[in-house]
């Protein structure tokens, strides 16, 4: 990396043009100041962002570019991903929208890999509309696990708040089959390496919350969390992991026992992301742990029902963009402390 944080090119794909993306970034970067911090380069289409800007009153000044090599440090850059119109109904599905949500975010993500820009931030796509026989994905982080390096992980970011998930977007009644000795495993030391490389803690403390009401009480409510997550806990703990648990759910964050933990990791999605939410106030950054690459996005949908109106509140995007940013700084620092006793070695040798 070795790139001071005032050059830091931040890709973002455009996302549902129906929903609520392109006026949060354009509200993001609102603040000129944000522009002191990141060089922002859209991947969607200038005469888009103009049509959106005449939803709400914006003094956005874009400049348009057709390569990547083009960019301009301390402008808003808008790469022109494609030329012809697109017709544009705020607050509806539309299948022909989410092939265009694909593009761009095809297209950033190829830019990531090629090392083009340096983050991604990816506006909200909706889930539906975004199938096709090309993208076959329930979300992005599916598809950035493919094309990327490392073990995609969902982690929940607000502040010193960081929730983990075991299982993301699995049904209910199949969490328990996923849950594996493995599979814990290689998550739990997911979110060890990122707590340490992208968040500068140096001996990280880990959470597991328990798979059934009350842990399962000793086996009457279930019987995964004995012999499950117990066991497979125990074995990361005594190879030297921090980790605790599993924890009953229910009281966990609202005794504040949260707060003694750099994080806390959920069994199954909405067992994490609906106490974060609720303590994150609109302001909760999704990021994708694990990978070789950055990628953060707002932890919020395309929010049909308020799209055009200058309703919607852009400080989860914003923060969002905080946290890739801060993120691309601890991991060029932990790779620059990294590097030193090797160097130390070779004058010795």
């Amino acid at each position: 990396m070795n790139k001071k944080a005032e050059n830091i090119i931040v890709g973002i794909s455009i996302g549902d043009l129906n929903g609520i993306g392109s006026e949060v970034i354009l509200k993001t970067f609102e603040d000129s100041r944000m522009l002191e911090l990141c060089t922002p380069v859209i991947f969607a289409n200038a005469k888009i962002l103009s049509f959106v800007k005449k939803s709400f009153t914006s003094t956005v000044q874009f400049h348009g570019i057709d390569k990547l090599d083009q960019v301009l440090p301390g402008k808003v850059n808008v790469f022109n991903l494609w030329r012809e119109s697109v017709e544009i109904n705020l607050g509806t599905n539309d299948e022909k929208i989410g092939e265009y949500a694909i593009k761009s975010f095809v297209a950033v993500t190829k830019a990531l890999k090629e090392g083009e820009i340096d983050v991604l931030v990816t506006a909200p796509i909706n889930k539906y509309n975004i199938q096709s026989e090309n993208f076959k994905f329930p979300g992005h982080t599916d598809y950035l696990g493919q094309e990327l390096e490392g073990n995609a992980l969902m982690m929940m970011v607000h502040d010193d708040l960081r929730v983990g998930l075991l299982t993301d977007h699995v049904p209910l009644n199949e969490v328990s089959s996923h849950l594996t000795e493995e599979l814990i495993t290689r998550k739990i030391e997911t979110i060890k390496k990122s707590l340490i490389q992208d968040f500068s803690i140096v001996r990280p403390k880990i959470a597991v919350l328990s798979l059934n009401p009350h842990a399962g009480d000793g086996g009457v409510i279930g019987k995964e969390d004995d012999l499950v997550l117990k066991p497979a806990l125990k074995k990361i703990f005594d190879a030297g992991t921090l980790v605790f648990g599993p924890f009953p759910a229910d009281g966990f964050f609202g005794s504040g026992q949260h707060e003694k933990y750099d994080a806390v990791v959920a069994t199954y999605h909405d067992q994490g992301l609906i106490p974060f939410k609720t303590l994150s106030f609109g302001k909760g950054v999704n990021y994708s742990a694990g990978l070789n690459r950055i990628r953060t996005s707002p932890d919020h949908g395309t929010a049909y029902d308020i799209a055009g109106k200058d309703m919607a509140d852009h400080n989860s995007f914003k923060q969002a963009v905080y946290l890739a940013i801060d993120i691309f700084r601890s991991r060029n620092q932990y790779e620059e402390i990294s590097a030193k006793p090797l160097k130390i070695k070779e004058k010795q040798l």
